[in-house]
């Protein structure tokens, strides 16, 4: 009897892999499974890995929520407060027991974890050390100040005595005074104080009033001023401001800086040292070559200015407005006593140990070009040796000492012969 063997075309266990839905649940993942012939089922590593990762997102889901309530019962109040946004602590309690029914509400709750924590408290933090302020100050400034008011408390300066503020008829109606004023900053303009308030006690002798100088002809004008510095120009300007003020501002000055700087020789110093004497309004810092100078020495410009109208900007920016009145006669007349242009008293200053200039000799003023002291001068150039020219003074005749002359005249110097000519005989 032969006995056949039927093999089967495939002898070998046979296998197949199929590809498992996607659960909607968020704890599990996209996995495979293999079934064999017997119908067993094995489950691969991925299935455990996933297993696992369910373990340990519940682990960390329980310590998030046994946290909460351990910060629920410390501050109430924090929670109570944020009872819109995430619920009352009661929501946090019952969701502990539902964790286990309903994982997707769970997890819900894990991105809350952190923002609770975060809302536990803030922690204030303060550093050591010196807080810089908004805007620049110059160092000890109000030190220097009170300094310079201390050594001002006399008011015996010229400013206070001859200035802008004492010079105008005090009972001469409003306008005329204001007219006044603003005559009084344009003759001051590189004049001291002492002829400026002279020209202008001739001028209210003659009638200081806007029409009565518009009817002055320039020659009176201009020995009624001198010897004010620039005479000329500023008798054209004192007739063509005159005019204006006739014209358009029915003889009263302007009550602005922008109308007050239109006239003709009105700068933006005496504009607002106007409005605050004539119209008794703070507009700005009125600086002089006083108030440039002082400031400049001590520190009160960042960097350092080169002229007025930046000394003014630079001051405005950090010094308090309330101030600004009172700076502008403080330091002239600080600078008019003390703080001189040249040779400084730097020995009876009270802020010769604040001062970054204290006990620096002045820069010399460089000469005029054509003057004798000019270094490209011809007369400069000869040394002048002692009794050129002059005889030699005798034991018995005593010798007279003059005061130096402002201005060296050429020296005498001998003449020099002149050379023959040779006649040569052929």
């Amino acid at each position: 009897m032969l006995l056949a063997t039927v093999r089967p075309t495939c002898n070998t266990t046979v296998s197949c892999a199929f590809h498992c839905f996607k659960m909607t649940s968020p704890y599990f993942v996209e996995s495979t499974s293999v079934i064999t012939r017997g119908g067993n089922k094995t489950v691969p590593h991925t299935g455990l890995a996933t297993t696992l990762k369910t373990r340990m997102e519940r682990r960390v889901l329980r310590a998030h929520v046994k946290q909460e309530e351990e910060d629920s019962s410390v501050s109430n109040q924090s929670l109570g407060r944020d009872a819109s946004d995430i619920g009352s602590s009661r929501f946090h309690r019952s969701s502990i027991g539902q964790s286990k029914a309903e994982p997707d509400k769970a997890r819900s709750l894990l991105p809350l974890a952190p923002i609770l924590r975060r809302r536990r408290g803030q922690v204030k933090v303060e550093y050591d050390g010196k807080v810089e302020p908004k805007h620049w100050e110059p160092p000890d400034w109000s030190k220097q100040l009170g300094h310079v008011r201390q050594m001002r408390s006399a008011r015996d300066a010229p400013v206070d005595l001859m200035g802008a503020e004492t010079c105008y008829d005090r009972h001469a109606p409003a306008e005329v005074r204001r007219y006044q004023v603003l005559v009084s900053l344009m003759l001051s303009s590189q004049t001291r104080d002492q002829v400026t308030s002279a020209a202008l006690q001739r001028l209210r002798a003659h009638g200081c009033t806007v029409d009565n100088i518009v009817n002055t002809d320039d020659d009176t004008l201009g020995q009624l001023i001198y010897p004010v510095g620039f005479w000329r120009t500023k008798v054209k300007y004192l007739k063509q401001m005159s005019v204006m003020l006739q014209r358009e501002f029915r003889g009263d000055i302007p009550n602005t800086v922008e109308g007050l700087v239109r006239l003709p020789g009105v700068g933006p110093k005496m504009a607002h040292l106007a409005m605050d004497i004539a119209w008794h309004q703070v507009s700005g810092i009125g600086v002089d070559t006083h108030v440039h100078r002082i400031s400049n020495r001590l520190g009160w410009t960042r960097g350092g200015t080169k002229n007025p109208e930046e000394t003014r900007k630079a001051l405005e920016d950090w010094l308090p407005r309330d101030l600004w009145s009172e700076i502008n006669w403080l330091l002239v007349g600080f600078g008019q006593q003390v703080c001189l242009p040249v040779n400084p008293l730097c020995s009876v200053c009270l802020n010769q140990h604040s001062c970054p200039s204290a006990h620096q000799a002045s820069p010399a003023k460089r000469p005029k070009a054509g003057s004798p002291r000019s270094p490209h001068s011809k007369t400069s150039r000869v040394k002048l040796e002692p009794g050129l020219g002059l005889p030699p003074p005798s034991s018995a005749t005593p010798v007279k000492e003059e005061p130096l002359a402002t201005t060296l005249s050429p020296p005498l110097l001998p003449r020099k012969r002149k050379s023959k000519a040779k006649t040569f005989s052929t």
